[in-house]
């Protein structure tokens, strides 16, 4: 029906709907659907996420080993080379976030489509491979995991840190390495919640509670 690498359209409107019979609208359902639930949930993409976060933190990495070796430094080499440091970080961490901010708009189309799509109809039959439970738990808790550990390098080191000790550039980094870790979490938490909702409200009929917060406004509407 479509390329994998790219979305659906909406369903056409009312009055140019040309299925034949319920069935024929029910399959195409089920197809773009699936498609669009592996698009927004697949354990792929959960690697990617992480993937993309990884490139970041290692772009963060050699900024902050730049920052120290320009505390550090007692010469033109040493300034050079934080320089060169600082080069190679921002063209690892600069186009990892391009990317994931690209992913995050994609998303919010995504779940768009998954409600247009969703509410033509209820198949509950196929609508409860759409429901990916499992998928959706691993989701929860590593992003849960991962956003836990990188709030606790964001408060605990600055607020353990001794000035006549430990550096900025060595606070920086771990910092920075922190606020990495508990965005990518934090995409990840909102992800698996918003699948939930979806699951409820759309293929059960269940209300669901509105979001505390979502990444990108406007998403669930």
């Amino acid at each position: 029906m479509f390329r994998r690498a790219q979305l659906p359209p909406p369903p056409p409107p009312v009055e140019i709907r040309t299925w034949p019979d319920r069935e024929a609208l029910l399959a195409d359902r089920a197809v773009v659907l699936g498609e669009l639930v592996r698009a927004h949930m697949s354990p792929g993409r959960l690697v990617m996420l992480w993937l993309w976060g990884v490139l970041c933190a290692l772009g963060w990495s050699l900024v902050g080993a730049a920052l120290i070796t320009f505390e550090e430094t007692y010469d033109i080499f040493s300034a050079l080379l934080a320089v060169i440091l600082a080069g190679m970080g921002a063209c690892c961490a600069v186009p990892a976030v391009v990317i994931v901010v690209i992913g995050l708009r994609r998303d919010i189309e995504v779940r768009r489509l998954l409600d247009a799509w969703g509410q033509l109809d209820r198949d509950p039959v196929r609508d409860a491979q759409l429901r990916m439970p499992g998928v959706s738990l691993v989701w929860l808790l590593m992003s849960f995991t991962l956003c836990a550990l990188g709030l606790y390098a964001c408060i605990a080191v600055p607020a353990t840190a001794e000035a006549a000790q430990d550096s900025f550039g060595l606070v920086a980094l771990v910092t920075g390495l922190g606020t990495t870790g508990w965005l990518i979490g934090l995409i990840g938490i909102v992800k698996a919640s918003a699948h939930r909702r979806w699951v409820l409200r759309v293929l059960i009929g269940v209300p669901a509670p509105e979001p505390l917060f979502s990444v990108g406004g406007g998403a669930h509407r």
